[in-house]
């Protein structure tokens, strides 16, 4: 583990992975005060209950409260950027995923540095990505999907957790190298998301396997 040079603890979470970093100055109790953790997304997605499971266990090991704080916004970057204003003490973390610490960088503005502010800690999770469809699409499989979309050209819709995101730029690799078109629809997460492909609201969207098995076993959205 490297010491970086500002003190500060990130749990980053990749769309695929979910790594975390840490920045200790020098030998000293800690922590000394309540601890947050920044989820760069809309309470509800996957990156939030990480967050919310992880900040039971800390809370019983490190003997200080645990808030867990959803500042969404511009893929993430907007509560990445939170953290790397903090005080550099180790009471500000920040968990996230490919979106928030990668794809955010190519797609925004972004005011930090993601390799000099920033120091991996630990391998979270892994978590694949799954396209679903409203459960009264008329595709029931990949290959009836294609064939629809094509008789479709730009009518259908796609939701994603944001510009630049992973479902995004899965769904431009999917046009791509299908010949398909549709419209892309970004929320400001997966929880939004999801409602939407819920409620029939939208056509299709590409989210983490852990978000979308429960509703894909029920019934409520089509694989």
């Amino acid at each position: 583990m490297k010491i970086p040079r500002r003190q500060f603890l990130q749990l980053a979470a990749g769309a695929a992975v979910l790594p975390a970093v840490v920045r200790i100055g020098h030998a000293q109790a800690f922590p000394t005060r309540p601890m947050t953790i920044i989820v760069p997304f809309p309470a509800g997605g996957p990156a939030d209950a990480i967050a919310r499971v992880l900040a039971e266990r800390m809370r019983a090991t490190l003997g200080q409260p645990v808030i867990v704080e959803n500042v969404a916004g511009a893929g993430g970057s907007i509560g990445v950027g939170r953290v790397a204003r903090a005080a550099p003490d180790g009471h500000t973390l920040s968990i996230g995923q490919l979106n928030s610490h990668v794809f955010s960088g190519a797609a925004y503005s972004v005011r930090y540095d993601l390799l000099r502010d920033f120091d991996p800690v630990a391998l979270l999770t892994t978590n694949p990505q799954m396209i679903v469809g409203r459960k009264d699409l008329p595709a029931k499989n990949m290959q009836e999907l294609i064939a629809w979309l094509k008789a479709n050209p730009d009518k259908a819709s796609f939701g994603t957790p944001g510009v630049g995101s992973p479902s995004h730029v899965w769904g431009v690799y999917f046009q791509n190298n299908t010949g398909t078109r549709f419209q892309f629809v970004p929320y400001r997460g997966a929880a939004p998301a999801m409602q939407d492909i819920l409620s029939g609201q939208i056509d299709l969207t590409c989210l983490q396997a852990s978000d979308l098995l429960p509703q894909v076993r029920s019934g409520n959205v089509r694989a």
